[in-house]
């Protein structure tokens, strides 16, 4: 089974130079550098993402990575760099078209511009707090306290019944007709094991059991990690039991082999959980 879209990368994060200045100096000299707007978006043409020279960039950067000739990689908010043949993109869009290094790129640059824009002060006495260490630590001047970027974990599930089916949801926000994996957030003091079974409760109704991990991509919108998981239907009767979702149903193989209902996007974990059980036989 493939990686989930976005947990691809084909950098070093190389976090023992991010703390080193000089080192990070001379690396933004010579680096390339990743644009991306307010909105998230990123310039792309059919060779992937545009990536541009640092010269002239004056807006805070953070630092991603080293790739095997050792060129580093950055990233920053700023205006979309144009290039003809270029379009802007999000992570939905080509999340699951980019190369292993793209990927990586575009979710860490994502992922670390939203902690920075909602994260601006020390959580200790409210002073405005400066980036260091590459982008990957915000410090309080006031208080000396560092501070890192946050990252929220959630469970999102396969539901099966042990056979041909498998129980899909739907939120109200969504496109006509799409479905997908149920999902929510682990509590503090949870394990992952008792949250799909506590979610999975609160959202269908459904008891499961049987459960097994599949894997995790970043998705940071915005900022969540997602745990993939399967887990067997034992009990309980399938209907809505939160104000999150507007239906749940179960569909079979063949429902979904015949494009029903409309699945999540390929960039997201859910379409390669639903992708990797339907490749299955029951």
């Amino acid at each position: 089974m493939n990686s989930p879209a976005l947990s691809r990368s084909a950098l070093d994060r190389a976090a023992d130079k991010r703390r080193d200045e000089s080192w990070l100096a001379a690396a933004w000299k010579t680096g390339r550098l990743l644009v991306i707007d307010a909105e998230r978006r990123a310039a792309a043409d059919d060779d992937g993402l545009l990536l541009v020279d640092t010269d002239g960039f004056d807006g805070e950067r953070y630092f991603l990575g080293l790739d095997a000739t050792g060129t580093a990689y950055w990233s920053g908010v700023g205006e979309l760099p144009r290039r003809l043949g270029a379009r802007p993109v999000t992570v939905r869009d080509v999340g699951a078209m980019l190369s292993d290094r793209d990927a990586g790129l575009y979710v860490t640059a994502v992922g670390l511009a939203n902690w920075h824009e909602t994260h601006p002060r020390c959580p200790r006495c409210g002073t405005a707090t400066e980036p260091t260490a590459g982008g990957w630590v915000r410090r309080c001047p006031a208080d000396g306290s560092d501070h890192f970027p946050r990252t929220d974990p959630a469970v999102i599930v396969l539901i099966h019944d042990g056979g041909d089916r498998c129980l899909l949801g739907r939120q109200p926000t969504w496109p006509r007709g799409r479905y997908s994996t149920l999902a929510g957030f682990v509590e503090p003091g949870e394990s992952l094991e008792h949250a799909v079974v506590r979610e999975i409760r609160e959202e269908s109704g459904v008891d499961v059991d049987d459960i097994v991990y599949r894997g995790s991509q970043p998705w940071p919108f915005p900022a969540s990690l997602m745990l993939g998981f399967e887990a067997r239907a034992v009990g309980g009767e399938a209907k809505v039991s939160d104000d999150e979702l507007e239906d749940v149903r179960w569909f079979t193989r063949d429902d979904l082999r015949r494009g029903e209902p409309r699945l999540p996007p390929p960039a997201s974990i859910a379409h390669w959980l639903i992708a990797g059980w339907l490749s299955r036989e029951s």
